[in-house]
């Protein structure tokens, strides 16, 4: 049987459902890997660097790198970098997007209510040369650099899609926020669902259902996912420490995925400012917001979400709003303004602790060894 079949098969039959026995079963997601931990570190496009994903890997969990805002040429580069620290698996994952055609008016429509913010940066209220990367080309690049894994969020691959990316030797990861986008992807022919609770920062991955229907919290989610598969369930949204992904595993998780935790490293990529508000937040600090980018995303209070938000339902979808608030958000962060800026994080962040990150991960791992009767898989 050729591997990728092989693979497939393994991944099935000692899928979630039933869920492994973790006290007698190792999880096959992590031994496919190679993984020492159960811990993969979310892509966060903007926000995560090839030293974070590539520390995280060295260290026995998964790096990722979040490429949804790079070009092919900054994945190709970032992808070597992570290759010339280690030679450990890593992700990399996209948005799944279209380019779009926006009306004109729509656009006048959407400065128009952001010209205040313009205005307090000094910045010419005009709309960008482009909206958004083209997601053809990114998947031709993603192919052509062939990661252990390719994760993706925001919608769904065509089985043909996926079929070519196991042709290339990647595991394929979707992002789900309810039971029926996870069958979606399911069914699609991916290896694995990352079921995404509403606790996590960052934007939210829903495609399919309802928004109002995607407010599922990730202890709930996780083992609902879990009894609908038969692929390897990896839990996110919430999780900070050894207790969280303990409880992540109990519930018939095969790995947990993390990103606020790393936020908080000193390989991200996030700005003076947001690492400030990161270590005096509290949970009941973040807000759903979809001031910043039109889509809906937790992030830390502050004043452009305040202002904003009451026109929520008026603002254009992703990744126009997003596409006109990228000058604000750079500006904020250049000079040191938070309040303009989209300060990204999950309801767990006063746990978050602002360690190396292969230090986190050995940290996490030896909290969750220490949680009987759950050792390290």
């Amino acid at each position: 049987m050729p591997q990728r079949r092989k693979m497939k098969a393994e991944i099935i039959a000692h899928g979630s459902v039933p869920a492994p026995d973790p006290m007698t079963q190792p999880s096959t997601l992590l031994q496919h890997l190679g993984l020492q931990h159960p811990i993969i570190q979310a892509p966060m496009t903007g926000s995560d660097t090839p030293q974070l994903a590539a520390s995280v890997s060295q260290a026995g969990g998964l790096g990722s790198l979040g490429c949804g805002a790079r070009s092919p040429a900054a994945m190709r580069e970032a992808a070597a970098a992570v290759r010339a620290a280690t030679g450990k698996p890593f992700a990399m994952n996209l948005f799944v997007l279209r380019t779009p055609a926006p009306d004109a008016s729509m656009v006048e429509a959407a400065l128009a209510r952001l010209a205040p913010l313009y205005a307090r940066f000094d910045l010419p209220l005009e709309p960008p040369k482009k909206w958004c990367e083209d997601f053809d080309a990114q998947f031709d690049t993603l192919l052509e650099l062939r990661p252990a894994v390719a994760s993706f969020t925001f919608g769904i691959l065509s089985g043909e899609q996926i079929g070519r990316l196991h042709r290339a030797g990647c595991l394929v990861q979707g992002t789900a926020t309810t039971v029926e986008e996870a069958l979606a992807w399911q069914n699609a022919g991916a290896d694995a669902v990352v079921a995404s609770g509403i606790e996590g920062g960052g934007h939210r991955g829903t495609f399919l259902s309802r928004w109002e229907e995607s407010h599922i919290g990730t202890m709930a989610l996780v083992p609902a996912c879990v009894d609908a598969l038969s692929i390897p369930v990896i839990a996110a949204g919430g999780i900070m420490d050894g207790r969280g992904i303990a409880a992540a595993l109990a519930l018939g998780a095969q790995a947990v995925q993390m990103g606020t935790a790393f936020l908080a490293c000193p390989e991200s990529a996030i700005a003076p400012a947001w690492r400030a508000a990161l270590a005096n937040a509290r949970g009941s600090d973040t807000r759903l917001t979809r001031a910043f980018s039109g889509r809906w995303a937790r992030g830390i209070g502050n004043t452009t979400m305040r202002a904003l938000d009451p026109l929520a339902a008026q603002l254009p979808a992703y990744p126009i709003q997003n596409a006109l608030m990228g000058p604000v958000r750079r500006a904020a962060a250049k000079a040191g303004d938070a309040d303009g800026m989209a300060l990204w994080a999950g309801q767990g962040v006063g746990a978050a602790r602002a360690l190396p990150a292969a230090d986190l991960v050995r940290r996490l791992a030896a909290e969750l060894a220490r949680i009987k009767p759950w050792p390290v898989r």
